[in-house]
């Protein structure tokens, strides 16, 4: 399983971004029962911007409830973050991760968790 980012990009201060994540899988059904994006800047740990379970049911870091909403498209195994309001604090490279079960056939069923290879995201102010 591997997961495509796109959407980051340079932006001002108040201004919008929306990012997409969608798994490429070969060789079998991924089935992910949460979907999620992190961010990370230099020195810092990584950190939870938002996730959407299954059941859609969303998890929003502090920093950004209000303005940002997270999206899943089930049928395209994709993910989407719509990022609105956007400020300075906000500039990380953000990450894609996907984790549930990989169906190979009926009686191989495997847990996977992937992430993606990030994207950056630069508010200026």
């Amino acid at each position: 399983v591997q997961l495509l980012e796109s959407g980051g990009g340079l932006v001002q201060a108040g201004g919008s971004l929306r990012l997409s994540c969608a798994a490429s899988v070969s060789g079998g059904t991924f089935r992910p029962n949460s979907m999620g994006w992190y961010r990370q800047t230099p020195g810092q740990e990584r950190e939870l911007v938002a996730t959407i379970t299954s059941s859609d049911t969303t998890k929003y870091a502090d920093s950004v409830k209000g303005r940002f909403s997270i999206s899943r498209d089930d049928p395209k195994t994709a993910v989407h973050l719509q990022m609105n309001n956007l400020d300075a604090d906000d500039t990380a490279v953000y990450y894609c991760n996907m984790k549930g079960a990989l169906v190979i056939t009926p009686t191989d069923i495997r847990y996977r968790e992937v992430w993606g290879q990030g994207t950056l995201v630069t508010v200026s102010s």
